[in-house]
């Protein structure tokens, strides 16, 4: 198994490895399309090629970790909307959720890694 993007002649989905680690970080706008796809999608991705290659799996533990992370804060902070303050960091919470993924799909593209800020580690 191979560690680096660039090294590996392993190929998802019959991309390069780049791609495939950018597509995973994209994948979570899915749910704008299509209802859970962003979280069913990008975890599928990280799934079942974890165990392949160990960039994917460090990739989707962290999108997963962020997923999982986001809908709890959503929750919390819903609940805080009851004393007004849970408004506005719904508004925060989303702009992460705009902005973390774009910024991992381009540190992916370079051939880095992005961890994703204020992310409750699930998997390790």
């Amino acid at each position: 198994m191979e560690n680096s993007l660039e090294k590996s002649n392993f190929r998802p989905w019959d991309m390069e490895l780049k791609q495939f680690c950018v597509l995973m970080h994209i994948a979570q706008f899915a749910g704008y399309v299509i209802p859970l796809a962003g979280f069913v999608l990008p975890f599928i991705m990280w799934h079942n090629f974890k165990d392949k290659n160990e960039s994917i799996d460090q990739h989707g533990k962290n999108i997963v970790n962020w997923m999982i992370s986001a809908v709890i804060y959503g929750a919390l902070f819903g609940v805080l909307c009851f004393f007004l303050i849970g408004f506005p960091l719904l508004f925060v919470l989303g702009a992460c959720a705009t902005i973390f993924p774009i910024l991992g799909a381009l540190k992916a593209n370079e051939g880095n890694f992005y961890k994703y800020p204020f992310t409750i580690e699930f998997f390790k």
